[in-house]
């Protein structure tokens, strides 16, 4: 006897269990967790830079531009922000998933100084 013979028999049994086995799939289904977006944390470095009495415009032309100069040379560098304010600036660097935040942060290091 094989196993497909006892279903053929048995129609009705066939019919129920295949509802009962959709039924659980649905119902487990609607248990999953959908996120749109998976939450990822980039690996990213913030610059902070001081200069007291230094209106914004010479914030961007004296400080940050030279800056953002040296950082666009660091390998792995995806995505680049900068604002400059009354005697400050801040410039957020955000490199790719697969660079390792500690090298990153010792060749943002190299730039400040070669800067």
């Amino acid at each position: 006897m094989t196993p497909s013979r006892i279903f053929i028999l048995r129609p009705v049994a066939t019919t129920l269990l295949m509802v009962a086995v959709l039924l659980v799939g649905w119902v487990a289904f609607l248990q999953l967790p959908v996120s749109a977006l998976p939450e990822v944390d980039y690996p990213t470095i913030q610059v902070v830079t001081f200069y007291p009495g230094a209106d914004p415009e010479v914030m961007a032309s004296s400080v940050t531009s030279p800056l953002e100069r040296q950082f666009g040379q660091v390998p792995g560098l995806s995505q680049m922000t900068s604002t400059s304010s009354f005697g400050s600036s801040v410039i957020t660097l955000q490199f790719n998933l697969d660079q390792n935040i500690d090298v990153e942060e010792q060749q943002v290091q190299a730039a400040i100084n070669a800067g």
